[in-house]
């Protein structure tokens, strides 16, 4: 299912992609590039209403679809970390006389080097 998913994921960021390149940041966009055939037939205004709503359009299947897909993300099962979190001691590790134990190294008193007289 989540193959699924970022299957349609990709499909609609391809196309928002593209839709938002399509735009001129200037007002002109798709109608300009038609010439004189935007002008007749859909209008500037009209296409960029299309292109804005496209651009909303395919940004919000994105969002719905990346957070739905987090649905389908199968759970680890829980019983392997409560199996680690009982096996755990509860107290702090204590010397069961397997190991030895750590020995006091002892103090010296630093070196220095004084001229005998």
């Amino acid at each position: 299912m989540l193959i699924v998913f970022g299957i349609l994921v990709f499909l609609s960021s391809v196309i928002l992609g593209l839709i938002i390149l399509i735009q001129n940041p200037k007002g002109g966009g798709l109608s300009a590039s038609f010439g004189g055939f935007g002008n007749q037939i859909m209008g500037v205004k009209q296409t960029t209403d299309v292109l804005e709503k496209g651009t909303w359009l395919f940004a919000t299947i994105v969002a719905v679809l990346c957070i739905t897909s987090s649905l389908f993300i199968p759970k680890s099962s829980t019983s392997d970390r409560d199996d680690l979190l009982n096996q755990a001691p509860a107290s702090s590790p204590t010397n069961r006389g397997n190991t030895v134990p750590l020995q006091p190294t002892p103090q010296t008193q630093p070196v220095t080097d004084s001229p005998s007289r």
